[in-house]
């Protein structure tokens, strides 16, 4: 059984494309495809706006045309540190969730060549870095007390209608949450209250109002080496292209409890461990024209990331009751039961990025520029598993789920003698076709940052906030009161980079 198709807790949960509360292959889909702009602190603190600009190691991911305005080599460092803020509404109740996390977003080495023997080509420069364009650090944390349902409500829902051979090795509950339920005797074939009754029915002695309560942790990241070369063409035309090689690194953790009072059940534990990992391949051309030296076009293609996938499942349930007689002579206390730990393989690809950009300069003082990003979330694929595993269904799910969307970024530096100030913002829209649970999922990010250079060293600094509304489903049942937490996301990112010409 592939890994995702047994993850059958249904819901709704993205933190922004860089993080994510996955359920399903269609929201892992669009997680690894709604990456964000990265870059140096310079270009951060300018909102991601990169697509006319150049003479900065970003270009190498964004449009390597860029590296073509180098006139000297160089090496850069970039430590950061996020701040991650989650606030959490669960039927009336608010919770807040933090985390912080060191990383190193970027690195790279620029090799400018000058002495080239080509008409009209006036330099050339070959560029290695890397960039994080997704952080997936982050936590989730909600608790209420539940008057409608239970996970158990679920439980029994999911199971209803196949005899108890789904909980057996090659059943369709094999290495399920529901198998667990089964197993920690939360669930029971309707035949053991009556023999009468249909086996493929089901009934739970656990019937009181429980308090509900989930920690969810993600950890990794998605980062990507650009090898990528820019030509200078008498200062006029830029044109350059590159290879991106990417890797995700996923990792989530989720430990559900529910807590009852008066019930033979004193609390129950599910927890569930999700791993993502592979590497991609992309490649990027671009082009800059200055038909002025006060204004500058961008252009760029990025083809879809080809991801080989390999993901690792397991799960846990632990229940806790009051020395239960739950068949005559049999009681019942602390139980559990866990599944297999499966792993499966799959390729994937993110949908074609076209991106967009004008830059005009205010002679010395500096320049204001914007970029727009195109790219379609439905064309985002999956091929056939490894074993065999037809994902079909998933793809047209994905087709039917999101949109074409048109990502916008504006930026801004101010230049006094070797300072440089800067701000920017940036918007992703919905990338749903209809917004879900009636909620919008754009993200908006506010930036701003310093910057000092000297002929030897040059540093910057980048500061980024951005915020963004979700939602989230721990589970489904067949009524109106399936339970949803509404929360919101805010991020504050710190960025610091240190170049070294040469």
């Amino acid at each position: 059984m592939n890994i995702l198709k047994g993850l059958l807790l249904s819901g709704i949960g993205l933190f922004w494309a860089h993080q994510a509360l996955t359920q399903s292959f269609s929201e892992t889909a669009l997680l690894f495809s709604r990456t964000q702009p990265g870059g140096s602190a310079r270009i951060q603190g300018i909102g991601g706006t990169q697509i006319a600009l150049g003479g900065d190691y970003s270009s190498a991911y964004s449009n390597p045309a860029g590296l073509g305005m180098f006139n000297r080599s160089e090496a850069t460092f970039t430590p950061a540190i996020n701040f991650s803020n989650v606030s959490a509404d669960y039927l009336n109740q608010t919770t807040n969730s933090s985390k912080s996390t060191f990383n190193i977003p970027g690195l790279s080495l620029t090799f400018h060549n000058s002495d080239l023997k080509i008409k009209g080509l006036q330099g050339g420069t070959f560029s290695i870095s890397y960039s994080r364009i997704s952080d997936f650090n982050r936590n989730l944390n909600y608790h209420g007390t539940n008057e409608d349902n239970s996970i158990i409500d679920y439980f029994i829902e999911d199971a209803t209608g196949g005899t108890p051979d789904q909980f057996k090795s090659g059943g369709a509950l094999y290495n399920t949450p529901t198998e667990l339920a089964y197993d920690n005797y939360l669930i029971g074939e309707a035949t053991l209250l009556d023999p009468a009754n249909s086996n493929t029915e089901y009934f739970t002695d656990v019937a009181g109002i429980p308090v509900q309560h989930e920690i969810i942790e993600t950890r990794g990241a998605q980062n990507q080496w650009n090898f990528s070369y820019g030509a200078n063409f008498n200062d006029k035309v830029f044109i350059g292209a590159g290879v991106g090689l990417a890797s995700i690194r996923y990792k989530s953790k989720k430990i559900y409890t529910e807590d009852f009072v008066d019930e033979p059940l004193s609390d129950l534990l599910l927890e569930e461990t999700l791993e993502i990992r592979g590497p991609g391949i992309n490649a990027t051309l671009g082009t800059i024209f200055r038909p002025a030296d006060f204004i500058q076009f961008g252009a760029s293609a990025t083809t879809p990331t080809a991801y080989h996938l390999t993901d690792s499942y397991s799960a846990s349930m632990n229940t806790y009751w009051k020395n239960f007689e739950y068949l005559p002579g049999e009681f019942i206390n602390d139980e559990s039961a866990n599944t297999d730990v499966i792993n499966s393989e799959y390729p994937l690809k993110t949908p074609w990025k076209f991106s967009g950009g004008v830059a005009f300069f205010i002679k010395k003082h500096g320049f204001i520029t914007v970029d727009i990003e195109s790219l379609n979330y439905s064309k985002a694929k999956y091929g056939a598993g490894s074993d065999g595993v037809s994902y079909s269904d998933d793809n047209e799910k994905i087709k039917s789920l999101y949109q074409s969307v048109i990502n916008l970024r504006f930026g801004g530096e101010f230049r006094f003698n070797k300072f440089r100030f800067r701000g920017g913002y940036g918007y992703m829209p919905e990338p749903f076709k209809n917004e879900q649970n009636g909620i919008s999922r754009m993200i908006q990010n506010l930036s701003g940052g310093i910057g000092y250079r000297t002929e030897k060293f040059y540093i910057d600094f980048a500061t980024i906030f951005k915020q963004g509304n979700n939602s989230y489903r721990p589970y489904r049942v067949n009524t109106a009161t399936s339970p949803l937490v509404k929360y919101n996301q805010s991020d504050t990112n710190l960025l610091l980079t240190i170049g070294f010409p040469f």
